[in-house]
């Protein structure tokens, strides 16, 4: 239990500090003044100068921060976030998220150098008892699965898990030639609680490595987690998963706690999916995110004139106020599965 806690404090001070330090690089990039660079909040725990920024570790691992002069006031520095152009702050806001989808490639990066091959989405074999060897052959290269793109074999299965009835609409590449099969069927399987899914009933080719396919197929691995995650956020607001569906902290250290006991794989590759979904997050339009931020500077850019702070400031508390209610009652439904 100690153990556990020890790793989800790790991993989430590290994205965390990934997140910050963007927005810390791309601020010093632009010449703003940076007040304080803190990793945590609350009390400060340990703390040093150096030139004109405070770098401080703070005793509450459930944070981070960058504060930069001007940020949220007028301030007449020439060197304040306030007067540097729309172009300048857009990229320093942007730079957090930028650096949480950086480290999930990075991750995956490393994930694929340690695999022993890379997975393709060209059809080797078939199971025993297939039903969608009636539609595809060994050699098919799948590059469409209903309409969606496919890059890796990571989205065969996951836009295969998002069926429910078994029959999908595949495009594929056999002998060179683009080949449309509609209604490709596959078995359902109960997987839990009631709910089937389709059952994979066909293996995919592996290629050995190299120093050329090793960062295509990680950034293609990333990609599709960002689709993936991106995705999940349009199934929810959609209807397709119920808010009880959502996890917020305690869901998220009860994953990590169980991937660290399966191995360093299973860990880093639930690493790459939370710092992603950070990032895919923090970019959503959604005031007192970065995505909300993003969008008033929009609103300035077009109008020639920042929107009234003021204004501003009532919508960010109110997505703040927004959030906080969001975020109590996924960490009670968290609770709730821990107990159930």
């Amino acid at each position: 239990m100690v153990f556990t806690g020890i790793v989800v404090v790790l991993v989430f001070g590290f994205m965390i500090f990934f997140h910050e330090l963007g927005h810390f690089l791309a601020a010093k990039k632009a010449g703003v003044k940076v007040n304080e660079f803190a990793l945590g909040m609350g009390p400060v725990l340990l703390k040093t100068q150096k030139g004109e920024t405070t770098y401080a570790l703070r005793l509450l691992p459930i944070g981070g921060f960058v504060s930069m002069e001007g940020e949220d006031s007028e301030s007449g520095d020439a060197g304040a976030f306030c007067n540097k152009s729309p172009a300048k702050r857009f990229v320093i806001i942007a730079a957090g998220a930028f650096m949480n989808l950086l480290l999930g490639y990075v991750i995956m990066l490393a994930l694929v150098m340690m695999s022993s091959g890379i997975a393709t989405t060209e059809i080797h074999s078939f199971a025993q008892g297939a039903t969608s060897n009636q539609y595809l052959q060994a050699g098919d290269k799948i590059v469409e699965i209903n309409g969606k793109r496919i890059r890796t074999s990571n989205d065969i299965s996951y836009e295969l898990m998002r069926e429910d009835d078994g029959i999908v609409d595949m495009v594929v590449v056999r002998d060179g030639q683009r080949v449309a099969l509609d209604g490709v069927t596959f078995r359902m399987e109960e997987v839990q609680d009631g709910v089937k899914a389709i059952k994979l009933d066909f293996i995919v080719k592996g290629v050995a490595k190299n120093f050329w396919n090793v960062p295509v197929y990680a950034f293609d691995w990333t990609v599709s987690i960002v689709k993936q995650v991106w995705m999940s956020f349009v199934d929810l607001i959609g209807g397709r998963y119920s808010i009880n569906q959502l996890s917020g902290p305690v869901g998220v250290a009860t994953a990590i706690g169980e991937a660290s006991g399966l191995g360093l794989d299973y860990m880093l590759i639930l690493v790459a999916i939370i710092t992603i979904n950070l990032g895919i997050f923090n970019l959503l339009p959604i005031p007192a995110l970065d995505g909300g931020r993003l969008v008033f500077l929009l609103i300035e850019a077009v109008r020639g004139k920042p929107v009234n702070p003021n204004i501003e400031g009532y919508i960010n508390v109110a997505g703040l106020v927004a959030l906080m209610g969001l975020m109590v009652f996924v960490t009670f439904n968290d609770i709730a599965k821990f107990f159930q």
